[in-house]
């Protein structure tokens, strides 16, 4: 199975998905700078802006990123594709499918998967907010009379920003990356001339400064981990698009170009603050000279827009993985590319997201608001990625358990370390994502238990094909010209939709195909592999087709397959039953949850345009079901 890279060909493709993933894959870490080293010298840890401490800070900058990003992700998760898809449902899919994990330990990772998928949508609230409004606020650097219009010129820009995400992330990447390349030469030219007047802050690269942070400052050194955490917040977006460009486009973006820029900015505003402590109230703007300074501002606000992004990007990809492996409605999903599956939009989720950002801006008010609030989900999710890449380690790659634990122990104590410096924020507004990811999981184990429920039930009207043919014997219908396609969730039995034809209409089309899709647990399924056909008495026959959860079912397309070969379909009806759920106070759910689940089933997109089956050809026949 091919990777997003290989379908492009050689070197020059990689180069040029390489220099699209830096305006998708790269913007939200990216432009951790406006604001990382500002909140972790942020007056109300009570941390001074000595010489020493700016070393210890710089250095524990510089080792999150060696450490978070370049060895956890870039080398180590990223190893984790799910035939080219990331992303923590595709890494969970991957953890759960393995024969050898116990029952509880099967439900565990499910679990967990579900909970830190569910924290992505939060953190996709969050960074475009936080982003874009850090990057606005160089206005009120620049001339403190423009205070009062930032929140509005960020509305605007985010506004904007998510209008733009219908023409799909390959175009969006094709216009942002450029402009990231320029953001990250900037990012770097910034650095380096600071760091050349002031050499010394290189020192930071050894890690003993970070240690002597802790000893100098105790607790208060501990808190400020929470800010330092800042510079890594996209590292979990980064393995989330995977599938949009592939591995290697990424390594290379990341080892050639955003590494080093970033790291010599870090230094830069280290440098800086050793020479003017004064400088903290914008570390970062205060890097370049006075008439500099509004065009930096112009370019940071169109960064902070390109970095907002890698979350809105992943968003999408967690909800078709979501709805695919059957924790999320149908709802409508746009495909933006004829080449690569992975890009995608998803107006429901775009603009719920940016109602969100929006109210995230005025409810909070500022970044720094704002970073009090980023952190705990990011940190939640890190540490469970860490987990379920043990699992798949172990599990799936066959790595001996020392080696795998010798990876994964020194990560859990560092990401530990940071989610329990970033649980202090919780209060201060890190609620906020953990509520929107708590609302999401609760969507997810609604929808999954409900359809289980729901499928139950239909199981349990149906009848088996055997005594189907021996009541058509009794009942002797007509049978109708054409071939008849009933689409049906249970691959045994007679659909319900069927039988009520028999039962009502005394009818029966002449060719009859029960059409079961099934949803595997990896990303794609081989067309040679796709569909299993077995052939009945009466003209019946009943096919199962096999999709990866990254891949959309079409069925008009699915039935011009040669194994269909013996079936008449050019007069073809589809047959679909809808489903109406009556919530009731049996055993099963809570009646709020059944009251969900039928709300959600009620909303959720026809299955006729999910399955893109023409409409003027469906019969639909419902039926009232109690759960």
């Amino acid at each position: 199975m091919s990777t997003p890279e290989a379908a492009h060909g050689g070197r020059p493709q990689r180069l040029t998905l390489a220099l699209a993933s830096l305006g998708v894959v790269f913007g939200d870490i990216g432009t951790s700078p406006l604001y990382a080293v500002r909140e972790c010298l942020n007056r109300s840890h009570g941390v001074a802006t000595s010489p020493a401490n700016v070393l210890g800070i710089i250095s524990l900058v510089f080792w999150a990123l060696m450490i978070v990003i370049s060895l956890k992700y870039v080398a180590y998760v990223l190893r984790a594709d799910n035939q080219g898809e990331g992303g923590m449902l595709a890494l969970t899919a991957l953890a759960t499918s393995t024969t050898g994990l116990r029952p509880w330990a099967h439900r565990l990772a499910l679990t967990v998967g579900l909970f830190g998928a569910a924290l992505l949508f939060g953190d996709g609230i969050i960074t475009p907010a936080i982003s874009v409004l850090s990057a606005v606020e160089g206005l009120g650097v620049a001339t403190p009379a423009l205070d009062p219009a930032i929140l509005p010129i960020a509305t605007c820009i985010l506004i904007l920003l998510f209008f733009q995400q219908r023409h799909g992330t390959g175009r969006v990447g094709a216009v942002f990356g450029p402009v990231m390349l320029v953001w990250f030469f900037v990012l770097a030219l910034l650095g380096v001339l600071n760091i050349a007047r002031s050499p010394g802050v290189l020192v930071a690269i050894n890690p003993s400064h970070a240690v002597l942070f802790f000893a100098r400052n105790g607790r208060l050194g501990f808190l400020v981990l929470g800010s330092v955490f800042l510079v890594v917040t996209g590292g979990e977006a980064l393995y989330a698009d995977m599938g949009h460009f592939g591995a290697r486009p990424i390594r290379t973006a990341w080892f050639a170009i955003a590494l080093p820029a970033l790291l010599m900015n870090y230094f830069g505003q280290g440098a800086l603050l050793l020479r003017r402590p004064d400088a903290l109230a914008s570390p970062f703007y205060n890097l370049a000279p006075t008439w500099g300074l509004y065009p930096l501002v112009a370019l940071s606000t169109f960064a902070t827009i390109i970095a907002s992004q890698a979350l809105i990007s992943g968003a999408f990809s967690v909800t078709r993985q979501a709805l695919m492996l059957g924790f999320l409605p149908r709802v409508s999903i746009l495909h933006t590319s004829a080449h690569q599956i992975g890009q995608i939009y998803v107006p429901i989720v775009n603009w719920g997201l940016m109602l969100g950002a929006v109210g995230a801006v005025w409810g909070f008010g500022s970044s720094s608001g704002l970073a009090a609030a980023y952190g705990v989900a990011v940190t939640l999710d890190m540490t469970i990625t860490t987990l379920l890449a043990y699992v798949v380690a172990r599990m799936q790659w066959r790595w001996r358990s020392s080696f795998a634990l010798g990876i994964t122990i020194p990560l859990l104590c560092l990401e530990l370390t940071f989610l329990s410096s970033n649980l202090a924020k919780i209060r201060h507004g890190g609620w906020f994502p953990l509520a929107i990811g708590a609302a999401m999981y609760t969507i997810f184990t609604t929808w999954r238990r409900g359809r289980q429920l729901l499928f139950q039930k239909i199981k349990e009207r149906s009848v088996p094909l055997e005594d189907f043919f021996e009541l058509m014997v009794v009942e002797r219908p007509a049978r109708v010209p054409g071939t008849a396609v009933y689409l049906t969730g249970n691959d045994s039995g007679t659909p319900p939709a069927l039988l009520q034809g028999l039962l009502h209409m005394r009818a029966v089309h002449e060719r009859v195909l029960l059409l079961t899709i099934v949803t595997e647990k990896f990303a794609r399924v081989p067309v040679e592999d796709r569909v299993r056909v077995q052939e009945f008495e009466a003209g019946f026959s009943r096919a199962v087709a096999r999709y990866g959860f990254m891949e959309t079912p079409d069925v008009p397309k699915l039935l011009m397959l040669p194994q269909f070969r013996n079936h008449s379909l050019e007069y073809v009806t589809f047959f679909l039953g809808r489903e109406t759920v009556l919530p009731d106070k049996q055993a099963g759910m809570a009646l709020w949850r059944e009251r969900l689940f039928a709300f959600l089933t009620r909303n959720a997109q026809p299955a006729t345009a999910f399955f893109g089956i023409p409409p003027s050809r469906v019969v639909e026949i419902g039926a009232q079901i109690e759960i």
